[in-house]
């Protein structure tokens, strides 16, 4: 059997963010994902939320940018999230992505999205990119 070892840039890569509703909404445009969570202030003030939160796609499209840091290039074979609580707008937000070992096919990278303002994780996951 033969192992190759994944030739990353990096391990570890993050960056931080805070989306605005102009953010929400014109990704909503782009994707068409109108749920008014996501557009609706009003809407979403009177929900468990009290504001608009971001996509779930959204959010994952950023850390898919830092997958790319870690593995240029890379072909990303399969990706698992769950969003514990809610990443709303104005809310400056850690994004962070890290190796995390080596399967048959590729890497596995740990995902993660996190409040800055009390800690709280909105996002976590992994995902496998091919070597």
């Amino acid at each position: 059997m033969t192992v190759r070892k994944a030739r990353t840039a990096c391990d570890h890569a993050a960056l931080e963010k805070t989306f605005s509703q102009a953010d929400f909404d014109a990704f909503a445009r782009l994707s068409g994902d109108n749920n008014p969570i996501h557009v609706d202030p009003e809407f979403s003030a009177r929900t468990r939320f009290g504001s608009t939160v971001a996509h779930g796609a959204l959010l994952c499209s950023v850390l898919r940018g830092l997958v790319e840091m870690i593995m240029p290039g890379g072909r990303q074979l399969s990706q698992k999230t769950q969003y514990p609580a809610p990443s709303p707008a104005g809310e400056l937000l850690r994004f962070e992505a890290e190796t995390v070992g080596e399967t048959g096919l590729g890497i596995m990278i740990a995902l993660k999205v996190t409040r800055l303002s009390d800690g709280v994780v909105t996002c976590t996951g992994e995902t496998e990119v091919a070597i």
